[in-house]
């Protein structure tokens, strides 16, 4: 069971709230590729693709989704497009299911070893930062001993950004000068978490744009400074990425996956946009588990990616 599984009332209300946008956009267009239709027929599905396409689902995803309905119709014959809705939550969570994303995952701390190193990535913008003095607030309120690494060494902002964050939750963060190799920055924070014997260390890393040669191979430094000290680590790399860019969001992804390993993804800024339909997408795509998304600016605002919860929300009465 993951670490932030419980998935509240408040949670629930959040997550609607937080998809209000995309499910009114969806509501709205289904509405309409229904209109006048009293069964699912081919004209029903060509315009349901068009629906799924322009919530930024993705084409790919979208024709598998489109695959399914068309098998369910041709096996029970009749389905009228009252059913739509339930036929499409169920659909898209059992894609989202095998694609390893399971309900409320978060992060699961091992017992035979800590800290438990997660390294974070993504480009400048996509609230990366903001993700990180989030999840660090979640460990802190379960009862874990927290250190951050401000291995953005590229930008002050970022750093000074981090600190705030570390002030905020009340957890340390290892710094050094401007322009400080960024991998040294992520040894110091896992040593120093290891003498105090901390449960998790998150570090933030470099977000110049992903098409530069250079911040990859900083990476994969910074991982192997990482095994130097904790050879098992880091356990994790969350790549964190900005669900209103759509389609970049996507671009994004693909290139970072190339890159490095990634193991988990967050998918921030749900709430300001219609384009939640990327979580489906960029899930189906890339085979990568979903563990967290964000839905606002609060401190409770991130949470555990619930695959059956939020095709609810996004396609429930």
């Amino acid at each position: 069971m993951g670490f932030f599984d419980f998935f509240t009332k408040q949670k629930k209300e959040t997550l609607d709230n937080g998809l209000a946008k995309t499910k009114e956009s969806v509501f709205g267009k289904l509405t309409r590729a229904i209109a006048g239709k009293s069964k699912v027929d081919d004209e029903v599905l060509d315009n349901l693709e068009e629906v799924l396409i322009t919530s930024d689902v993705g084409v790919d995803t979208t024709l598998e989704i489109i695959r399914r309905i068309e098998a369910r119709v041709a096996r029970d014959k009749y389905v009228n497009t009252s059913e739509l809705n339930a036929i499409l939550r169920d659909e898209i969570a059992g894609l989202l299911m095998e694609n390893n994303t399971d309900d409320a995952n978060g992060f699961d701390l091992p017992t035979d070893h800590k800290p438990y190193v997660i390294l974070v990535v993504g480009v400048n913008g996509v609230g990366k930062t903001t993700t990180i003095g989030k999840l660090a607030y979640q460990f802190k309120q379960a009862g874990k001993k927290v250190y951050l690494g401000a291995a953005d060494t590229f930008r002050a902002a970022a750093v000074e950004q981090l600190c705030i964050w570390g002030e905020r939750v009340g957890v340390p963060v290892v710094k050094q000068q401007m322009g400080s190799d960024p991998a040294s920055v992520a040894f110091d924070t896992v040593s120093s978490a290891v003498a105090n014997q901390a449960d998790v260390v998150l570090i933030d890393t470099a977000g110049r744009l992903h098409n530069k040669v250079g911040l990859m191979n900083e990476l994969t430094k910074i991982r192997n400074v990482v095994k130097k000290v904790v050879p098992q680590g880091p356990d994790e790399v969350l790549l964190v990425l900005d669900g209103s860019t759509g389609q970049n969001a996507f671009e994004q992804a693909r290139q970072f996956t190339k890159a490095t390993e990634v193991t988990s993804l967050a998918i921030t800024k749900l709430d300001g946009t219609a384009k939640g339909g990327v979580v489906i997408g960029i899930s189906d795509q890339f085979k990568i588990p979903v563990r967290f998304i964000g839905l606002g600016e609060g401190m409770e605002d991130l949470q555990a990616f619930n695959r059956r919860a939020f095709v609810d929300s996004l396609f429930g009465k």
